[in-house]
């Protein structure tokens, strides 16, 4: 269906809206976001805003989604390639823009509760990941965590992969994040290595495991 010119020009209106949030959040992070401040910045006033996002929770939902879907649409890229280029994937991606990546994988937003949907978004990821551990063997005897995991496998969804590829999955998960996340809050600066070597030997311990 074709939009209209007010509908066309509401989703221009929207995604400046939601431009200068994200130089808000830049500037100053999440807690800062002032719906007032860009109400200023795109030359309406506050409760004209308000017929756009009807709240600043409803915009930073928004910018959520526009996150994980992104960040969704760049694994799907290279689905079947391995775990190891999903990393580098998902490492180019958070380098690219920090604050989107902290706002969908930092510190949860102080009285703000994401709706059903983004979790949904969040899957997609994690189905990739999920995909490409399942292509590695099995250890031959389950550890104590994966006899866990067979009892304890909501998080994945309708995966009927083994406990030992959602053990992958959830041991790529936290190396990742944990060198991303110290990498881009900026940890590493004063200890003079280099992270992409870390995170190679990461990998390939995770590839041994």
């Amino acid at each position: 269906m074709t939009e209209s010119p007010r509908e066309r020009y509401r989703a221009q209106v929207r995604e400046e809206i939601k431009r200068h949030a994200w130089e808000q959040i830049a500037a100053a992070g999440v807690p800062a976001l002032s719906l007032n401040a860009i109400a200023k910045q795109v030359g309406m006033s506050g409760p004209a805003l308000y017929r756009y996002f009807a709240s600043r929770d409803e915009l930073i939902t928004a910018l959520i989604r526009d996150a994980y879907r992104s960040i969704a649409d760049a694994v799907q890229t290279v689905r079947g390639q391995g775990f190891a280029m999903l990393a580098h994937v998902i490492r180019d991606w958070a380098r690219s823009d920090p604050q989107r990546y902290f706002l969908i994988y930092g510190t949860p937003v102080p009285g703000y509760h994401a709706p059903a949907d983004t979790t949904a978004l969040s899957h997609e990821v994690m189905a990739v990941l999920i995909e490409a551990c399942a292509e590695m063997p099995d250890a031959e005897v389950p550890s104590p965590f994966d006899e866990h995991l067979e009892t304890h496998r909501e998080w994945a969804g309708d995966s009927a992969v083994s406990a030992g590829a959602l053990h992958r999955a959830l041991a790529f998960w936290t190396r990742l994040h944990g060198v991303l996340s110290l990498e881009l809050a900026g940890h590493f600066a004063g200890m003079k290595f280099d992270p992409d070597l870390l995170m190679a030997e990461e990998l390939t311990a995770l590839s041994f495991s």
